[in-house]
C-alpha cells in the first residue's frame, strides 16, 4: 500500500484528512447523556400533571438516543484505496433535536440554495447606516 492510499484511509493511524467519515460518538455528549438519564422521568411529570407530550417530541427523543450508536444499527463501508472496512452508524433525522442531524439538514439546504435557487449572479449586500450618537434621528 502506499503512502498516498494510508493518507486516504480513516482507519489508518495518519491524521484523517477533511472530508473523510470519522465516528462521532453522540453518547459521550452533555446533551445524550442529559436526555438518556431524564427522559422517562421527564414524560411521566408530564403525563402526572394531565400535560400530554406530543407524539412526535417523545419519538423525536427517542430516536435521538440511538443517533449515531453502532448497537443500534449501521452500514458498512469500504475505503477504496486500500479496502478497509469500516461501519457508519444510522442517524435519527430528527430535526427538533439531534446537532448532529440538524447540522447535515442546514448543509444540504444551503447547497440547494447555492446550487439550485440563487441566481448565478453577484450577490450584495446593502446595510443602511446606522445614526450615531452625534447625529439627529428622525422620525
Amino acid at each position: 500500500m502506499s503512502a498516498a492510499s494510508a493518507r486516504a484511509c480513516a482507519g489508518h493511524a495518519l491524521p484523517t484528512p477533511p472530508g473523510l467519515y470519522r465516528p462521532r460518538h453522540p453518547e459521550r455528549t452533555v446533551l445524550h447523556a442529559v436526555v438518556r438519564e431524564h427522559l422517562e422521568t421527564w414524560l411521566a411529570l408530564q403525563r402526572a400533571g394531565e400535560r400530554e407530550v406530543p407524539g412526535f417530541v417523545e419519538r423525536d427523543f427517542r430516536k435521538y438516543l440511538t443517533c449515531g450508536v453502532l448497537a443500534h444499527g449501521f452500514g458498512r463501508a469500504r475505503c477504496p484505496a486500500c479496502g478497509h472496512d469500516f461501519l457508519v452508524a444510522f442517524s435519527c433525522r430528527a430535526r427538533a433535536l439531534c446537532p448532529s442531524c440538524n447540522a447535515r439538514r442546514m448543509a444540504e439546504t444551503a447547497a440547494h440554495l447555492v446550487d439550485h435557487v440563487f441566481p448565478r449572479a453577484p450577490v450584495r449586500r446593502a446595510v443602511p447606516p446606522q445614526p450615531t450618537d452625534e447625529e439627529p434621528r428622525h422620525g
